[in-house]
């Protein structure tokens, strides 16, 4: 069992002091500095936009805030939460692709600005509701290497990309930038060099029109350590360095849209084992939290997403493993989360499984389907919380801080 990217902040003995029904989400905030900060030293004058549909809840948003980030928004309604914790519209990039004319006249009228788009339908639908807004395109690249890839659905070729800047000028839109996605948890630093080699393309025909853009968007994809290796962040900062150094001019802004790796390791996720069973020779384990409130990602991936794993069990370190099946409360056959996780063998009724590296895209997923609660958020290094003050608020000077 992989433990190495456990946060030192959420160790077992302090989670097994945890008094809170499970299933809960226990987020180390200090975690989340720490990746932002070798993020922006790795890429040196790297504004970060958070990808904030990966973990939404204000104490994180608020700490993005704190560190000098901004954010990433995909809908209004993330807008005013980015807002709530302290984020100007005007700062923030509304990089969805595809968006509802109300949607963009609301950002507009808010301050929002910036708009991506991928498409001439979305680029006259922004023209009509944002009048004088600055765009930037989305291109499609190669993101086959990535565990979630994005570019069915998302993006235009590099001659699509020049022609519809082109086309922004005379819509009365300022072209503004180029976007891309190499898609969540990318495992080869070279997604990043090819992407950027097909912007230096854009760029350059851009330019012989006399069209200088003002920021490059390198999107998100950067990977967080579960179990499996992934490659460091320092050579994928060295892959984009040196592909920038390639491009015909370096735009104004450069930016990121990291998610999963701000926040991914700062999340263990506490569930209590609610049944043991044998099934024809296989062992199940039944947890009272699923893929419906917070594991959709593994259930997605059937079971192929290896989450770290620890259990509330003294002996867990020393007890024989056995081969097990997990599988989560509801009366859903597909809400199985892992295959063959090595669990102790002795794990049995009323004891704690532990998910590590849990911060992403699980209380984001959350839904009460079939009546079981989505896991409660707890929160550790929260220094600037006080009671009251935000519609999350923490509790202060407590060994671990509860959001209520």
């Amino acid at each position: 069992m992989a433990v190495a990217n456990w946060s030192p902040a959420l160790s077992i003995v302090r989670l097994n002091s945890i008094t809170e029904d499970t299933p809960f989400l226990i987020c180390d905030l200090e975690t989340i500095e720490r990746r932002y900060r070798e993020l922006t030293e790795l890429i040196p004058g790297l504004a970060v936009f958070f990808a904030m549909k990966s973990n939404s809840s204000g104490p994180v948003l608020r700490q993005v805030h704190g560190l000098g980030g901004s954010f990433e928004v995909a809908s209004v309604a993330e807008m005013r939460m980015a807002a709530a914790a302290g984020g100007a519209p005007a700062d923030m990039l509304y990089s969805n692709p595809v968006k509802a004319p109300d949607q963009i006249a609301e950002a507009a009228a808010a301050g929002l600005y910036r708009f991506a788009f991928d498409s001439e339908a979305e680029l006259r639908k922004i023209a009509a509701h944002a009048p004088g807004a600055s765009v930037y395109a989305r291109l499609r690249v190669d993101d086959h290497t990535s565990l979630f890839p994005l570019s069915r659905k998302f993006g235009v070729s590099v001659q699509a990309a020049g022609d519809l800047l082109l086309l922004a000028s005379e819509l009365g839109l300022v072209p503004y930038g180029l976007t891309f996605h190499v898609g969540s948890q990318c495992t080869n630093p070279m997604a990043w060099e090819g992407a950027l080699d097909q912007c230096g393309t854009v760029m350059r025909r851009l330019l012989r029109a006399g069209v200088r853009l003002h920021m490059l968007n390198i999107g998100g994809g950067f990977p967080a350590r579960y179990t499996a290796p992934v490659p460091d962040l320092s050579l994928i900062a060295a892959v984009i360095g040196n592909a920038l150094g390639h491009l015909p001019y370096q735009p104004p802004l450069l930016a990121a849209e990291p998610g999963r790796y701000l926040v991914a390791e700062s999340g263990v996720l506490a569930a209590t084992v609610i049944g043991v069973d044998q099934r024809d020779g296989e062992r199940w384990v039944y947890l009272d939290v699923g893929g419906y409130n917070g594991m959709m990602e593994a259930v997605q991936t059937g079971g192929r997403w290896h989450f770290p794993l620890l259990t509330s069990r003294p002996d867990h370190f020393r007890a024989e493993t056995a081969p097990t099946t997990v599988t989560g409360p509801s009366c859903d056959s597909s809400d199985t989360l892992f295959y063959g996780a090595a669990l102790p063998a002795n794990l049995e009724l009323g004891d704690r499984v532990y998910i590590g590296t849990a911060g992403a895209y699980t209380s984001a997923y959350a839904s009460s389907f079939n009546g079981f609660p989505v896991p409660q958020l707890l929160y550790v290094g929260d220094r600037e919380a006080v009671p009251g003050r935000h519609d999350h608020p923490t509790l202060v000077d407590a060994p671990v801080a509860v959001a209520v």
